[in-house]
């Protein structure tokens, strides 16, 4: 069975892309193409339209890979003798995707990408809306709407603060596999320490080290002012991906391109998330971090100060 050897599991921007880009290139490992199947997060079935109701969800389902014999075709190009592997960042926090995983793929090694929480929200939700398909203009706005938003049906990457829970989601996954199959990294890691971090995955995934040493900068989208003009561009996109829904993905996806060029026109630079943004969605983490703190023995507490550390290019500005 061509079946995965590791997993990338989490976190939604977080990381997750960069690290798989990195780990394409070591000779002793094969990664998926496309990176994020989406395969454990399916009980070998089409993705339930009941839970792709938001904005572009059910676009986006239509290139989730369900059905198992072509999940194993993702990785039967592997050379022989090489590790094989996937990124579905939503494994880490779909606790039904941690049985199914050890069902079918008991001895599989994971690793969980974890970024600041707020961080990670306030970068979601800036994804979704430089795309087009959020339409609410303020991030707080937007975050107090998750419960209802996950009641009616939207997609998992519409969670942006439940899924930045990663003390509650380890805990679940530590219940399913042994602690020692997880290698739980740090985004500020992955950035600031490249070539030490990636020789620590090869280690724990036991390939060769020394033969990786760079990360990919993140592909972030030119910021999206609020406005009139935008406003319409963004309802022309949402418009589109429900069309997109009925058609083959890569259809839309070249349709929208000259709509997201107009969206993104001008180079504006993300702006940085308020302090007092931040500072209102800090008591929310307070007892996951301390709890992630206790199941990993690594102190997070930085992730509760009133500033953050930003995007990549922040960090590395």
């Amino acid at each position: 069975m061509a079946l995965p050897d590791f997993l990338i599991i989490g976190a939604p921007k977080a990381g997750s892309t960069a690290l798989h880009v990195a780990l394409a290139q070591h000779p002793d490992l094969f990664l998926s193409d496309p990176k994020e199947p989406k395969f454990f997060l399916c009980d070998q079935a089409p993705p339930d339209p009941a839970h792709q109701k938001g904005p572009g969800d059910a676009h986006s389902a239509r290139e989730w890979v369900w059905d198992r014999d072509r999940y194993e075709s993702l990785f039967a190009n592997a050379p022989a003798g090489a590790l094989r592997g996937e990124s579905t960042p939503f494994y880490l926090w779909d606790t039904a995707s941690h049985r199914r995983i050890r069902a079918l793929i008991p001895d599989v090694k994971m690793i969980a990408v974890i970024r600041d929480p707020i961080d990670r929200a306030y970068s979601n939700w800036t994804h979704l809306w430089c795309d087009g398909l959020e339409p609410e203009s303020d991030f707080l706005t937007a975050c107090e709407l998750e419960p209802s938003r996950a009641e009616a049906g939207y997609a998992p990457f519409w969670r942006y603060l439940e899924t930045g829970l990663y003390g509650q989601q380890l805990e679940h996954l530590y219940t399913v596999f042994p602690r020692e199959q997880v290698f739980v990294l740090r985004y500020r890691r992955l950035i600031d320490a490249a070539p030490q971090t990636l020789d620590d995955i090869a280690a724990f995934l036991g390939v060769r080290t020394g033969l990786v040493s760079t990360v990919p900068r993140s592909n972030v989208s030119n910021w999206v002012a609020d406005g009139g003009v935008n406003r319409s561009l963004q309802e022309v996109i949402r418009a589109g991906a429900q069309a997109g829904a009925h058609l083959p993905p890569q259809v839309w996806r070249q349709a929208q391109r000259p709509v997201l060029a107009a969206l993104h026109r001008g180079g504006r630079r993300r702006p940085r998330l308020p302090v007092e943004q931040r500072r209102t969605l800090l008591p929310r983490y307070e007892s996951d971090v301390a709890l992630l703190g206790r199941l990993t023995g690594v102190d997070y507490a930085d992730w509760l100060n009133e500033t953050g550390r930003g995007a990549f290019s922040e960090r590395q500005s």
